[in-house]
């Protein structure tokens, strides 16, 4: 569940603390965590209204990937700050404030990162959650069209035995409509236990006969062999962002539901310091992760944040899924 809220008045900083709060208690957090959850969306809130004018804040349970938990995800187009590490001590300030803001989110979070351009802004997660331990292999953005309660754009993930399994869903249009035919997909690729892109599309592609239908496009991570299969259907864009240059991934012409060819998958390697990227076509394809120097290193959450910032079309439901496994052992 994503729930995203624009942040230009100070009205706003109570109504994201409580949504904050409610979804924690949904995730089944203790109350120490739920408070610490507050605290973060105060401080994020106000942290974008002081020094960045505003901004979105996304809200982001945990459950279906990382285990329970909250993410809170803030994007600015702000003024943004040169000196990253001299901003997070406590103490520093650039406004009128006692200069703890990013320092109390950092101490009160179990993951936190950001990625901060000088007048371009700045995009911060903090993630509150029971487990401790490092997670963050999946980030994700998700937003409806203006207008729109629901978005036709969704997202899943399945860990299986060699690795994750992502599918990402664009009901055709926009609305409830659009989001039943994503949301059959998604149902229709949880019943699945297969790996196989192609044959789980192939299951996909019959359940949503009746539906507005969608473009579905399916990656399958193998850990070990650091190599992706892929198959897709319709215009989901799937990218292996290397250093040296990007690869898209083939999908081919068609919406799952209606008319499909014969599907295939197709296997790229995934490279050590590579990124998957997954979008719909609310996402326009001319963003280059080499115009932000040192955002590949960053959480996968902070990478489809900035995407999201400089990609995102005004008109359409915008999803984005970056995927960055760990390091080999």
């Amino acid at each position: 569940m994503t729930k995203v809220f624009p942040v230009a008045e100070t009205s706003r900083v109570a109504e994201v603390r409580r949504a904050a709060t409610a979804l924690c208690r949904n995730e089944g957090l203790n109350e120490n965590l739920t408070a610490s959850a507050a605290l973060v969306a105060t401080e994020i809130c106000t942290n974008l209204l002081k020094h960045a004018k505003g901004g979105e804040v996304f809200l982001s349970t945990l459950s279906g990937h990382t285990g329970p938990g909250l993410e809170l995800l803030a994007i600015d187009r702000g003024p943004g700050m040169a000196d990253v590490d001299r901003c997070l001590a406590d103490g520093y300030s650039s406004g009128q404030s006692p200069g703890t803001g990013l320092g109390a989110i950092s101490r009160l979070s179990q993951a936190f990162d950001l990625y901060s351009e000088p007048e371009k802004g700045t995009v911060l997660v903090a993630q509150i959650r029971n487990d401790p331990s490092p997670v963050g292999e999946i980030g994700v953005v998700l937003k409806p069209i203006s207008g729109e309660d629901v978005a036709g754009d969704l997202w899943a993930v399945s860990e299986r035995e060699r690795g994750p399994v992502v599918i990402l869903a664009d009901g055709l249009g926009h609305g409830l409509m659009a989001a039943r035919a994503a949301a059959e997909a998604i149902s229709a690729f949880r019943r699945s236990s297969e790996t196989a892109p192609a044959s789980i599309l192939n299951r996909i592609h019959g359940s949503l006969r009746g539906t507005r239908g969608a473009a579905v496009a399916i990656a399958s991570i193998d850990r070990d062999e650091r190599t992706v299969r892929y198959s897709g259907l319709g215009n989901i864009s799937g990218i292996i962002a290397q250093q040296d240059r990007p690869v898209a991934m083939v999908s081919h012409n068609g919406t799952a539901g209606y008319q499909s060819p014969r599907l295939q998958e197709f296997s790229y390697p995934l490279p050590e310091q590579a990124l998957l990227v997954m979008h719909s076509d609310g996402l326009a394809s001319s963003w280059n992760l080499d115009r932000h120097p040192g955002l590949r290193r960053r959480h996968p959450s902070v990478v489809a944040g900035v995407l999201y910032r400089e990609a995102a079309r005004q008109h359409d439901d915008a999803c984005v899924v970056v995927i960055k496994l760990r390091p080999a052992l």
